[in-house]
Parts: structure tokens; C-alpha cells; sequence
């Protein structure tokens, strides 16, 4: 009887003749490198875009604002560091241009979420015709800033506009002119504007609302402002959430409504924290306090928009 020859146990590395070898780790390595090169190339123009048109421009604004605009264009710009920072962020004009914005948002942003909540909530029903109200409660969205300040300017016109004539300013200065009603006014033209996308959102949403839940609520004798408040308000929040961050933003942002209807007056009275800036750079041509006013401007979004995740998104239910 032959004799057997021991075969000794394969030593780590070695591989088995006629198994292709596994892709080893630099094999690996390669792989990851090429799909994020490719990656990389597939976002390069959208990071040149954003480069050319808002990191430039953002660098560029921080920077200006160091430098102090003299009076005439023929001077040069003196660099002064932080002072023109702490100097325009403690000022009177600023601080007060700041409130008037906050009082702008409170103003617009909670009445126009409710609003085009409640709208949607009428136009879900299941009745016959109701496509016609839908296409009224979203036409707004197809109109422009300066088409909404057009029609609200003739409507609030002292001689001839119909609210002018029903909230009894007929004659005289007008609604527009009155330091206490400049604001409200204006805030009720960016609502109007603002209401067939914020209806649009919540229309939108609520075709998301199983009806099973709802019907398994009413079998449970919940009443009909409960099944809304404890079943489709939970099921809305993430684009409740959403309205409320986007208008917010918005509302900030507000500047054709404003310049169309009162020139930031009367008094100054509308003078909101965009409008001051438009004001500082385009008609005094101070661009270095503009700059400021700018980078603040984003600062304060930039903060509004983190405590919003920070603190309001733990409380919006996302179904998971």
C-alpha cells in the first residue's frame, strides 16, 4: 500500500488553485477613490456655480464691510475693522429697522399659516364644484409682488379704493400714510400673495392623511376638531414646519411690497431691516454699512433657521 503523502493546511494568503482571488484591499481602495473622483465630477458644476454667485459674493460682502464708504465716490475706502460692525449694530436706525421686521414676520408669517391651513381643510371636502374653490383659494400663487401691490395700492387709495371707503379713510392721507396702519397694511398684501402656496402646501398635504386613520378615530367617537387636532395636525407638521421656516425667510426678505406701497414711510414707520439696506447702498451709496446690514441680515436667518431645526423639529411627526 502506497504511501500517503500529508497535505499540509493552506498558510493565510495562500489560495486555492482554480478560485479567483477576491478583490484584495488596495483593489478596494481603488474602487472607493474612483467613485469619489467620479462623484466629485458630477457635482463640480454645481460647486462652481455656487463658488461664482454665493461664496464670492458672501467672502467679498464680509470683507467690504471693514471698509468705511466716504461721502464722495472719488475718495477711497478706509479700512476700520469691527468698528463699522459694532458701530452699525448698536445704532439707533438699525435696532429700530430690526423691530419693525420682527413686528413684519409676526405679522405674516402665524395668520397666513392659518389661513391657507383653513382653506385647505374647506376645500378637502368631497363636494360637488369644489375644483372651482380650489383654483380661486390658489390663484394667488400666480401673482407677482408688483401685480399684489398694484391692486392693494388702488384698493387702499384714499379717493377711489373700496377699503379705503369701508374702513372709513375716504379722503385725507389714507391708510398707507397712517403711521399706525402703514405696517398691517402691507403685511395684509404679502399674506393675500403669499396664500395660494401656502394653501397649495396644505392641500397637498392633506391628500396624504390616510382616510383609515381618520374613520378608525370617528369609529372611536372622537369628535370632528379632535380627529383634526390629535390625527391630522401630527400627520401635517412636517410641512406645517416647512411653511413656517420658508415664510419666515420670506418675510425677511420682503422689499417689493414695501417699495411699491410706502417708500419704507411714512416716518419710517415701514422701514424694515432689507429696505434699510436697499436704502444704504442704492440711495446714500454707502456700501460699507450695506455690507454690514447684509451680513447681519444672514447672521439672523442663519440663527432663526438653526433654532427652528434645533427646537421645533423634535416636535414634527414624520410617520416613521
Amino acid at each position: 500500500m502506497a504511501d500517503r503523502v500529508p497535505v499540509s493546511a493552506p498558510v493565510s494568503g495562500d489560495r486555492t488553485p482554480g478560485r479567483p482571488a477576491g478583490p484584495g484591499r488596495f483593489g478596494r481602495l481603488g474602487r472607493s477613490l474612483r467613485e469619489a473622483v467620479l462623484g466629485y465630477l458630477f457635482i463640480l458644476p454645481a460647486l462652481a456655480v455656487f463658488a461664482v454667485f454665493v461664496f464670492y459674493p458672501l467672502v467679498k460682502t464680509v470683507i467690504l464691510g471693514f471698509y468705511r464708504t466716504p461721502p464722495f465716490p472719488n475718495l477711497p475706502s478706509r479700512f476700520v475693522g469691527l468698528s463699522q460692525y459694532r458701530s452699525v449694530i448698536s445704532s439707533t436706525a438699525f435696532l429700530e429697522s430690526l423691530w419693525r421686521t420682527v413686528l413684519f414676520v409676526v405679522f405674516t408669517v402665524p395668520i397666513g399659516l392659518v389661513l391657507g391651513l383653513g382653506l385647505a381643510v374647506l376645500a378637502n371636502q368631497r363636494l360637488g364644484g369644489i375644483q372651482i374653490f380650489r383654483t380661486i383659494f390658489s390663484s394667488t400663487v400666480a401673482t407677482s409682488v408688483a401685480v399684489a401691490s398694484v391692486i392693494f395700492y388702488t384698493l387702499l387709495n384714499p379717493e377711489v379704493g373700496l377699503f379705503s371707503y369701508w374702513l372709513g379713510h375716504q379722503g385725507g392721507a389714507g391708510i398707507l400714510n397712517n403711521p399706525t396702519l402703514a405696517l398691517p397694511a402691507v403685511s395684509v398684501v404679502t399674506i393675500w400673495q403669499n396664500l395660494g402656496f401656502t394653501f397649495i402646501l396644505m392641500s397637498a398635504a392633506l391628500q396624504g392623511v390616510p382616510d383609515e386613520l381618520l374613520e378608525a378615530a370617528r369609529i372611536d367617537g372622537s369628535s370632528q376638531w379632535h380627529r383634526f387636532w390629535r390625527v391630522t395636525l401630527p400627520l401635517l407638521s412636517p410641512t406645517v414646519f416647512f411653511a413656517v421656516v420658508v415664510g419666515t425667510i420670506g418675510a425677511f426678505q420682503a422689499f417689493g411690497q414695501i417699495d411699491l406701497l410706502t417708500q419704507g414711510g411714512p416716518n419710517n414707520h415701514t422701514d424694515v431691516l432689507i429696505y434699510y439696506l436697499y436704502q444704504q447702498a442704492f440711495l446714500f451709496n454707502d456700501t460699507g454699512v450695506a455690507a454690514v446690514l447684509s451680513v447681519v441680515l444672514f447672521v439672523i436667518l442663519l440663527i432663526l433657521t438653526f433654532v427652528q431645526f434645533r427646537f421645533f423639529e423634535r416636535r414634527v411627526f414624520y410617520g416613521r
